[in-house]
């Protein structure tokens, strides 16, 4: 079977809403299985400022009339359309020298963060077009001048250069959260493999679901893009540390303080924990886990473990099992079901990883999968970027350099043994700042120590055991809810992250002023702005007609013993302070015994509830509750309940409320404040979807 069989075609950039070649031929791009070429790529004398400022006037525009979750929606629909075309990427994708499991990862995992990103867009955020960050900040004591940080789109374009090693994930990762977050995005992808990215966005523009200007394409040199950089623009880069820095200290970039992330080389680690002896679950999971490593994608990738940290007296018994386990690895081409890896990206991919395995053996011996002896089960190791699986063994780490300082971009690692728990953090602090660790233990001793001295180096660490091995994800995978970069070499920046990482395309404001102003820019009923009388009960309403600011004060009820000692014996909660006199008085807090808090919250529904049905499908839960002043005796409380939030989901038939309930006391003190959560239905009566 050819990896590749289609004619070799020239990529076209998508720039200022059209496609568009660049002047010249170009240069050959070639299928890293054969030496074929794939296609051609150039893109000199392409306007790029006008792409940019049409990305800024028209793409940012068109998302900016979106809410959060109009956006998301229009990602889930988009990796619907994406997954449908799947087989139509694996087929392009083989040419990268990726087989099926490897592509795997790039395609569908790349429309997978489309997914998780749509769906948790979707939870977390709220319906609107611009976010609170945190609690308002009360800057007067008549609480007539307050605070409120917000969040809103810059209004940019969010280019992000991508590495060559996935060409689909790549791009999908970086976009999700910059069209989530109302930010339009020009693509810039690594020459080598940008004949799948751009296959991928063609068809991405040919479903329509995206606004115009909301994605751009630019294949082939970045030319001048950024001279024309403003403040308003994110810059993100995933590549070389070298070409990274750059990037980052580019007078544009300098001048104009553009937002820029990086994720780049990363010397990644894996410890085996003193406790994981040869014969232990703990020690069978790291050598599946350091092979697997080095064989996905060929090596190629920025989370692939470069360092494999070990005990001194298990040194020898971990090269044996990953020299045997390494040597059952079928090299060939990708598109063959028995081929377990392919090839490097390309012949020059093949030399540079070349050169720096000799640069490693400054301070390491090869022990497995001699380079100059390549073993390639399909395929022509001439004309095929192909490389065994090397392991080096590096006898005394503390003063060794290179095995801590070069990155080997391929199928490469290296054996270093410790003595201590604090050698093994040692070494692993020795790589600089790294985007993934991993350790391989079952002690609790161990997981502490190791854990929290590699933490401050480190973007995100795995801990690996028994109990956790049928359901990790694995040390290499980044995953669309955790935080994806690290410190140091790894380039200091934060990817994914969940709504973190949408939040990075956002600038945060504090926005000062009287709370019913501040209401009137969020959306959101802010304490000290005015209620209004609802006229009905809020609960009689629905989302159509209910209002931010609605609101109901209760009639008063008066707490009695005889109340709280109910309560204690229905429910079973007889702590002390409800029930004993005498050791309520000695407890600092109180002055006798007191209400439980879960009774104030309950008599407060009972004083605010309407019973009848209604709009209000459900109580949901309760958010921020705090009990701030005790409940004695005879003491008589109300409601004020206020309509704070609306969120309609735009694909049901209701929608969320978030409503403020105060609880305060005959003095005017507050007794318990919190957030009651409802849902809510659109119009009323509900037109339930037939089934």
């Amino acid at each position: 079977m050819n990896t590749h069989v289609s004619a070799p075609r020239h990529l076209e950039s998508y720039l200022s809403g059209v496609w568009q070649r660049g002047a010249k031929d170009g240069k050959a791009l070639l299928n890293a299985s054969t030496g074929d070429p794939v296609a051609f790529i150039d893109a000199s004398g392409l306007d790029l400022a006008t792409a940019l400022e049409w990305g800024r006037q028209v793409g940012g525009a068109n998302l900016r009339k979106h809410s959060f979750h109009e956006r998301a929606l229009m990602l889930k629909a988009l990796a619907q359309a994406l997954m449908d075309l799947k087989e139509e990427f694996y087929q392009e994708s083989f040419a990268t020298g990726a087989t099926r499991k490897d592509s795997w990862i790039d395609i569908e995992g790349g429309i997978g963060t489309l997914f998780a990103y749509s769906s948790k867009a979707r939870r977390e955020l709220p319906n609107t077009r611009v976010l609170t960050d945190g609690d308002v900040e009360p800057l007067s004591r008549d609480n007539s001048f307050s605070a409120q940080h917000i969040l809103s789109p810059l209004h940019g374009v969010a280019v992000h250069i991508n590495a060559y090693n996935f060409p689909c994930w790549g791009m999908l990762e970086k976009i999700a959260p910059s069209l989530i977050a109302g930010v339009p995005c020009l693509v810039k992808p690594a020459s080598q493999t940008a004949y799948l990215t751009e296959l991928m966005v063609r068809r991405i523009l040919e479903t329509g679901i995206l606004p115009d200007g909301a994605l751009q394409l630019l294949a082939g040199s970045a030319g001048d893009l950024l001279d024309h950089l403003t403040e308003q623009d994110i810059l993100t880069f995933t590549g070389s540390a070298s070409t990274g820095q750059m990037l980052k200290q580019h007078k544009t970039v300098v001048q104009n303080s553009v937002r820029f992330t990086m994720e780049a080389d990363s010397l990644n680690a894996s410890v085996l924990g003193t406790d994981a002896a040869p014969g232990t679950p703990e020690f069978d999971l790291f050598v599946k886990e350091v092979a697997r490593e080095m064989t996905v994608k060929a090596g190629q990738k920025c989370t692939a473990i470069r360092r494999v940290i070990v005990p001194s007296a298990f040194h020898e018994a971990v090269i044996d099992a990953l020299r045997s386990r390494l040597g059952k690895t079928v090299l060939g081409d990708p598109a063959r079901e028995e081929t377990r890896m392919g090839p490097l990206a390309s012949l020059d991919q093949r030399d540079e990883v070349l050169a720096r395995i000799s640069d490693l053996c400054e301070d390491a011996e090869i022990v497995a999968g001699h380079p100059d002896r390549i073993d390639v089960g399909f395929g022509d190791a001439e004309k095929g970027a192909f490389l065994n699986p090397v392991l080096l063994s590096c006898s005394n780490p503390k003063s060794a350099q290179a095995v801590h300082d070069v990155e080997a971009f391929g199928p490469v690692a290296t054996v270093m043994s410790y003595d201590t728990l604090e050698d093994a953090v040692d070494l692993a602090q020795r790589g600089k700042g790294s985007l993934v660790a991993s350790l391989f233990t079952n002690d609790r001793r161990v997981a502490e120590e190791i854990v929290l001295g590699m933490a401050p180096y480190h973007g995100r660490v795995l801990i690996g055991n028994r109990t956790s091995a049928k359901t990790s994800t694995g040390h290499g995978s980044p995953l669309p809810n955790l935080v994806h970069g690290g410190p140091g070499r790894a380039g200091g920046g934060e990817e994914l992250g969940g709504m973190r990482g949408v939040k990075h395309y956002m600038q945060r404001t504090a926005v000062q002023g009287a709370p019913e102003l501040l209401s009137a820019v969020t959306g959101r009923w802010i304490s000290g702005a005015q209620g209004q009388d609802a006229g009905v009960h809020p609960f009689r309403k629905s989302l159509a007609e209910l209002k931010i600011g609605d609101q109901l004060i209760s009639n008063a009820r008066e707490i009695t013993l005889k109340d709280i000692e109910h309560f204690a014996e229905f429910t079973g909660d007889t702590f002390y302070a409800h029930m004993d006199e005498a050791s309520a008085r000695a407890n600092p807090f109180f002055e006798g015994r007191v209400a439980h808090g879960y009774l104030i919250v309950s008599f407060a529904a009972g004083l605010f509830v309407d019973p009848a049905p209604g709009p209000v499908l459900a109580n949901y839960g309760v958010d921020n509750l705090r009990f701030l002043t005790p409940v004695n005796p005879g003491d008589s409380l109300k409601v004020q309940l206020t309509c704070k939030e609306i969120n309609e989901r735009i694909n049901a038939d209701y929608g969320e409320v978030r409503w403020d309930a105060v609880v305060t006391n005959q003095d005017d003190e507050i007794v318990a404040q919190y957030d009651v959560l409802t849902m809510v239905a659109k119009t009323w009566p509900l037109a339930m979807a037939a089934e």
